[in-house]
């Protein structure tokens, strides 16, 4: 690996972990404050779950951006990037609409939006770099389901 791959290599992992950490910063504070007294659905899983979840999955998209980037310069190319960078402003955001506003039904939109954008960036990952879109699966899953909970946390509360 040369030392442009390297450095590649680094910011992909480096930018989705560092916009969960940021995230993160910014909403912990509701965790234990406003997020403990909503009515939670029966599916909610413990709340240690989504710190490792998030990690693997920004692990994961980071990888797969590599994939993607360190690829000869192309429309297709610019276009996959483009959407990644997209799905993770969204991904961003969703933290502060639920946990920093407790907007829970325009986190429910942001969040359909984000999962569009999530299946938009897998497509167009898996015509230049299938892997690279496989490795998204969980997160699409994942995203999947904390749609279902935003939902339900949506209609309990």
């Amino acid at each position: 690996m040369n030392k442009s791959e390297l450095f590649k290599l680094l910011v992909s992992l480096i930018l989705p972990l560092a916009v969960g950490a940021v995230a993160g910063i910014f909403t912990a504070g509701a965790v234990t404050g406003w997020y403990v007294n909503l009515n939670k659905p029966s599916f909610n899983p413990p709340n240690w779950i989504f710190g490792p979840v998030w990690t693997t999955l920004y692990i994961l998209m980071g990888i797969s951006f590599f994939l993607i980037w360190k690829l000869e310069a192309s429309k297709a190319r610019n276009l996959a990037i483009l959407a990644f960078v997209i799905q993770l402003l969204f991904n961003f955001g969703w933290s502060f609409f639920f946990f920093y506003f407790h907007t829970i039904g325009l986190a429910l939109v942001e969040i359909i939006l984000l999962w569009i954008f999530i299946l938009v960036m897998l497509v167009l990952f898996y015509k230049i770099k299938p892997i690279a879109s496989y490795l998204n699966i969980p997160y699409l899953l994942w995203v999947s389901f904390a749609a279902a909970l935003n939902g339900a946390y949506y209609m309990l509360n």
